[in-house]
C-alpha cells in the first residue's frame, strides 16, 4: 500500500510538472528587416546582385534563441524563440539593405533560372547572448563577393561585436538582448555592405559602365 501511494505521488507531480510546462506562453522575437536608411553617397552600379542563403550552424535554422555557457558551449532558450530561423532573417536583412543602398541596378534572391553580375554569400557564425563578462549580444558575419566569370571570390570581409545589453533593471531580459542583437546587426550588415559597394565601385565588370546622370 505504501508503494503504490509512492507511485501515485510520483505520477501526480510528473502530471503537474507537465501541466506547468505546457501552460507556460512561448515568447517569439523578431529583428527588424526594415531598409537601412539610403545614405545618398554610394553611385548606382550597373549590376545585379544575387543573395545566396546563408551558410550557418544547424543552430541558426532553427527558431530558438541561443546563448552562451562559458568560452565553448551553447545553450537554446525553449520558451524563448525567433519567429523566423536567424538563417532566414539574416538573408531578408541582407538583401534589404542591398536594396535600400541604392548602388545596384537589382538584388534578388538567388533562385533557377536567374543570372547575376556578381553572387553575395553570407557566413553566420553568430547571433547570440554571452558574458563578456557582462551580457552582450554577438553577432558575427562573413561577406564574400563571388563572380562567377573567373569562377572566384574577388572580395570578403567580416564583422564580429559584442554588443553591451542595455536594460532598465539590474536584470536584463531576453528583450533586451534581442534589443542588442538588432541594433549590432544593423551596424554590421551597414559596415559590410558598405565596403563592398566601394569595391564594386571600382571592379565594375567590362561590359558594364557607370548609369547616366539624370
Amino acid at each position: 500500500m505504501v508503494t503504490r501511494r509512492i507511485q501515485l505521488a510520483i505520477v501526480l507531480i510528473v502530471m503537474g510538472v507537465t501541466a506547468a510546462c505546457a501552460s507556460r506562453p512561448v515568447k517569439y522575437y523578431v529583428l527588424d528587416t526594415g531598409p537601412a536608411p539610403m545614405s545618398g553617397s554610394q553611385p548606382r552600379n550597373p549590376v545585379t546582385l544575387l543573395v545566396s542563403r546563408i551558410n550557418t550552424s544547424h543552430l541558426y535554422r532553427d527558431d530558438r534563441l541561443v546563448y552562451g555557457s562559458g568560452p565553448v558551449q551553447l545553450g537554446t532558450y525553449e520558451y524563448q524563440r525567433w519567429a523566423e530561423t536567424p538563417a532566414d532573417m539574416i538573408q531578408e536583412k541582407l538583401i534589404a539593405y542591398l536594396r535600400a543602398s541604392g548602388a545596384y541596378r537589382s538584388v534578388l534572391a538567388v533562385s533557377t533560372g536567374v543570372r547575376g553580375d556578381y553572387t553575395v554569400h553570407a557566413h553566420l557564425y553568430a547571433l547570440d547572448e554571452v558574458e563578456t563578462p557582462s551580457l552582450a549580444a554577438r553577432f558575427t558575419l562573413q561577406l564574400e563577393l563571388f563572380d562567377p566569370r573567373t569562377a572566384s571570390v574577388v572580395w570578403s570581409d567580416s564583422y564580429t561585436h559584442d554588443e553591451p545589453v542595455n536594460g532598465s533593471g539590474k536584470k536584463k531580459s531576453v528583450a533586451d538582448v534581442v534589443e542588442a542583437l538588432d541594433k549590432n546587426v544593423d551596424d554590421g550588415l551597414t559596415q559590410l555592405t558598405g565596403k563592398m559597394a566601394d569595391y564594386i565601385g571600382n571592379h565594375l565588370p567590362p561590359q558594364s559602365s557607370p548609369a547616366p546622370e539624370r
